[in-house]
C-alpha cells in the first residue's frame, strides 16, 4: 500500500482541482429551475470515470439519471459503492461566508455545498479507484459505481432500479460513505440504522376560522384537540404510549453496552452543540443509546389558525402535526403503522372531523460487526487513517439502504468520512482535507481486501 499511498499523496493537488469541478454544479435535486445544472453534473460524472477507464454511463429515471459505472478486476468479487451527486438547497444565501459552489481551501478545509454531503466523500471512492489504476494497472476486484441524482429530493429512481435489476447486482458488498466518523478525527464503521416511520395527522373543527369571543366555548378548538392527542402519544420522559410499541424491541448486548462505555461520549460538548440545557429522555438509558438504539416518537412541526405578528382572536378551523417515528431493531415498520393509525384514532373525540395521511416507513438495518466484509472495512480505515477504528450506530435512517438490504442480500459497509461539525445541509458546509486524503487511501485499501 506504500507505494499506492505515495501516489495519492502526490496527486492532492490535482484531486482537489478536480473535486472543485464536480462541486461547481449546482446540481439541487429538489429545484426544477436546478434540473439542467444537476444533469450536467451526472453527465461531468460520466466522462469523469470514462476518462479514468471506466465502461460509465446514465440511466435515465422519472427523476434525475442515475450514473452507472464499473471496471473488472483481477478477480471476479464485486463491490458495489453508493453515493449521490445531489445537493441541498443552497439557502439561507447570507449565512454564506463563501460562494457555495465556489469551493473554497479555507484552514485545512473545503468549503462549498457538497463538500461533506456527498461530493466530497462519493470523490474519495472515486480516486481510490484511480490510484489503484494509475499505480497497479488494473483493479484488485470488480468494482460498481451506482450514483443516485435524487437522494436529497426523496426519488424513487434508483430504488426503482434496483429491485427491477437486482438479479444483476451481485456483489460481495455494498460501500456506502455518506456519514461521519466518531468525534473530529477517529474512524468509525457504523453497523446499525434506524428504521422511520412518517405521518401526517390534521383535526378539523368549524367550517372556516371563528371568532373566539362570539364562538368560544361553544365550537370545539382543533389545536386544543390536536394538542391534547399528541400528549397521550408520550409520557414526560420521552416513552412512547403506543400499545406493543416496544414488544419487539432488540435489547442492546453487552459488548455494545461496554462499547459505548469505551466511546466516552462527552455529554458536555452534546449540551454546548445543541444549545439544550441538559440531555432528556427515556429513563435508565445512556446518551447514546437513546439516540443509537431506542425507538422514538416525534413531533416534527405543528400548525394552523394564526402566528403572525401580534394577535388574532380566532377559533381555527383546523390544526395538523407533521409526525415521524424511528425504529430499532426488531421492530416491524408495517406492525408499528398499523398499530400507530389505531391508537391515533382511539385517541380522536367524536365532536371533530379529521385527515389521517397513512403512516408509511421503512425498517431499521442492523449489520453484524464480525462479518468479513466489516472486517475489510476495519482494516481498510485503519490503515488510511492510521488509527484503530471504532464501532457506532446512526440514529438517522438512509433510505436507499433499505431497499438493498432488503432486494440485494448485500452486507454494508458504513465508513462515513465527514464529522457532525462539517454543517452538512447547513450555510457554510465543508470537509476537512485530512479526512480527504485518508478517505482515498481508506477506500483503495478496501478494494485490496477483495482481491
Amino acid at each position: 500500500m506504500q507505494e499506492i499511498f505515495r501516489y495519492i499523496d502526490n496527486h492532492e493537488e490535482r484531486y482537489l482541482r478536480e473535486l472543485k469541478d464536480f462541486i461547481q454544479f449546482p446540481s439541487v435535486s429538489k429545484h426544477s429551475q436546478r434540473k439542467k445544472a444537476t444533469l450536467e453534473c451526472a453527465q461531468w460524472l460520466v466522462s469523469h470515470f470514462r476518462e479514468m477507464g471506466l465502461d460509465s454511463q446514465l440511466i435515465e429515471t422519472s427523476g434525475h439519471p442515475i450514473v452507472r459505472a464499473e471496471r473488472k478486476g483481477k478477480s471476479s468479487r464485486r463491490l458495489i459503492i453508493y453515493g449521490h451527486y445531489d445537493v441541498q438547497p443552497e439557502e439561507p444565501l447570507d449565512l454564506w461566508e463563501t460562494p457555495p459552489f465556489e469551493a473554497t481551501l479555507k484552514e485545512g478545509f473545503i468549503h462549498a455545498r457538497g463538500a461533506t454531503d456527498d461530493k466530497g466523500q462519493l470523490f474519495c471512492h472515486i480516486k481510490g479507484v484511480e490510484s489503484l489504476l494509475k499505480t497497479e494497472g488494473e483493479l484488485p476486484c470488480d468494482v460498481l459505481f451506482l450514483i443516485e441524482g435524487e437522494e436529497e429530493c426523496g426519488g424513487s429512481g434508483l430504488k426503482d432500479y434496483i429491485r427491477k435489476e437486482k438479479d444483476n447486482l451481485k456483489g460481495e458488498a455494498l460501500v456506502i460513505s455518506d456519514g461521519n466518523m466518531y468525534g473530529d478525527s477517529t474512524p468509525a464503521l457504523c453497523y446499525g440504522l434506524r428504521g422511520i416511520i412518517s405521518m401526517e395527522l390534521i383535526i378539523k373543527g368549524p367550517r372556516t376560522d371563528l371568532h373566539s369571543g362570539s364562538f368560544g366555548g361553544n365550537v370545539p378548538n382543533p389545536a386544543m384537540v390536536l394538542a391534547k392527542i399528541l400528549a397521550q402519544c408520550v409520557d414526560d420522559n420521552g416513552k412512547v404510549l403506543i400499545p406493543g410499541y416496544y414488544d419487539k424491541v432488540k435489547p442492546t448486548a453487552p459488548w455494545e453496552l461496554e462499547n459505548f462505555r469505551k466511546l466516552a461520549f462527552d455529554e458536555t460538548a452534546f449540551i454546548q452543540q445543541t444549545g439544550i440545557k441538559a440531555p432528556h429522555g427515556e429513563e435508565g438509558f445512556s446518551s447514546l443509546e437513546r439516540v443509537w438504539n431506542r425507538p422514538t416518537f416525534e413531533i416534527n412541526g405543528i400548525y394552523g389558525g394564526y402566528a403572525g405578528e401580534g394577535g388574532k382572536t380566532i377559533i381555527p378551523s383546523y390544526a395538523g402535526a407533521k409526525i415521524t417515528l424511528r425504529l430499532v431493531p426488531d421492530q416491524d415498520a408495517q406492525e408499528i403503522c398499523l398499530a400507530l393509525e389505531g391508537f391515533i384514532k382511539s385517541l380522536i373525540p367524536d365532536y371533530v372531523t379529521y385527515e389521517l395521511k397513512r403512516p408509511s416507513g421503512s425498517n431499521p438495518v442492523y449489520i453484524d460487526v464480525h462479518h468479513p466484509a466489516l472486517q475489510a472495512g476495519k482494516t481498510a480505515l485503519r490503515e488510511g487513517f492510521g488509527e484503530e477504528p471504532v464501532y457506532i450506530r446512526e440514529g438517522g435512517s438512509i433510505p436507499v439502504v433499505k431497499v438493498i438490504w432488503e432486494e440485494l442480500q448485500l452486507p454494508i459497509i458504513l465508513m462515513g468520512l465527514g464529522t457532525d461539525r462539517d454543517g452538512a445541509h447547513a450555510p457554510n458546509e465543508k470537509f476537512s482535507l485530512s479526512n480527504f486524503m485518508n478517505g482515498i487511501k481508506a477506500s483503495a485499501s478496501l478494494l485490496k481486501q477483495f482481491k
